[in-house]
């Protein structure tokens, strides 16, 4: 179980890290998307990171 977690922490590392990159040359301040993507990416951050902690409670 905690080898599925950590695949789940390795594919959604993933997707930020794109659309990190697909953010670039897109004006992120108009109709308040910049927002919304500092509140998803420190939402994900969160998750992330409780995932991550969780690993020592599930046992193989």
């Amino acid at each position: 179980m905690a080898h599925q977690v950590d695949r789940a922490i390795e594919a959604v590392d993933a997707a930020m890290r794109q659309l990190k990159r697909s953010m670039r040359g897109i004006p992120a301040r108009r109709e308040g998307f910049k927002d919304h993507h500092d509140r998803t990416a420190k939402a994900i951050a969160r998750l992330t990171v409780t995932l991550s902690d969780s690993r020592a409670a599930i046992r193989d």
